[in-house]
């Protein structure tokens, strides 16, 4: 008798195998919420990213505001929140630990709307104090469905990598 294994691997077996990827990527905004966080985002973006758009809501002009509805492409492009989240399958936010993460609520209201996943990735909260990482993860977590804090760079990048960005 063959195995369960053995038997999916016959000939006769094989036409009924996907033939096709597991998962395709997902398209993705990745936001800088705050400045800290904006250097970091410019750094991910210079990386090979499947389908991914780095945008910052820490370099908003007076009249441009994420309060708005508004955010900026790291090339200083405006770009409206409602068209992002509706071009993404998913929405990663990125926040430095201190309380500057604002942003997430306009962000957040318009990934809730449209029923986009969010994550939000805290950086910087190894040496941060017990108090900025509070303020930030009460900024961010009514608005996201995910909230990781990195303890290193490179955990972000494998985050990301894992959500198949």
């Amino acid at each position: 008798m063959l195995s369960e294994s053995a038997r999916v691997t016959t000939a006769a077996e094989l036409r009924f195998r996907v033939q096709a990827a597991n998962a395709r990527p997902r398209a993705t905004a990745v936001i800088a919420l705050d400045r800290p966080s904006e250097a970091f985002v410019r750094s991910l973006a210079d990386d090979r990213w499947s389908q991914a758009t780095f945008l910052t809501a820490a370099d908003a002009a007076a009249d441009r505001h994420p309060d708005d509805g508004w955010l900026t492409t790291l090339d200083g492009r405006p770009a409206r929140i409602g068209d992002e989240v509706d071009a993404a399958d998913q929405v990663i936010m990125v926040a430095a630990a201190g309380g500057r993460a604002a942003a997430a609520s306009p962000i957040g209201r318009a990934c809730s709307e449209r029923r986009v996943t969010t994550t939000a990735l805290v950086i910087g909260a190894a040496t941060a104090p017990e108090r900025e990482l509070s303020l930030t993860l009460g900024q961010l977590r009514p608005w996201s469905l995910m909230v990781v804090i990195a303890t290193n760079d490179d955990y972000v990048v494998d985050m990301m990598t894992a959500l198949r960005v």
